[in-house]
């Protein structure tokens, strides 16, 4: 497309939109599967919580924050979904939040 006249315009106009849904679905694709589920190592997961290693151990012994562990291995490994969902659960709900759940309570059991 290095002689572009106004009569192959539309299209080079077209093909530029179809090589931008190739790269937008190929990075849409990536980030699925990085995201998708990745296991970490202690390390791995201390970093993501920003909770220091013997913290993670307590959580694990008191079986508080899910892991896994192969049978006759003393390697822990973490879900990063999984905890990227734990550390969600301890989320505060703010004043607003309880108010509408309130609201929507009372309007489900107002019979």
């Amino acid at each position: 497309m290095t002689n572009l006249t106004l009569e192959k315009l539309p299209q080079a106009v077209s093909q530029l939109f179809d090589r931008l849904d190739t790269i937008e679905n190929l990075i849409l694709n990536k980030n699925n599967q990085t995201d998708s589920d990745q296991l970490l190592t202690i390390q791995q997961a201390s970093e993501l919580t920003k909770l220091s290693v013997p913290t993670l151990y307590g959580y694990v012994s008191r079986q508080e924050i899910p892991f896994s562990k192969r049978p006759n291995s003393k390697r822990l490994w973490f879900s990063k979904r999984e905890l990227i969902a734990w550390l969600s659960e301890g989320q505060t709900k703010t004043v607003e939040v309880i108010n509408q759940e309130a609201n929507l309570f009372l309007k489900k059991n107002k019979s």
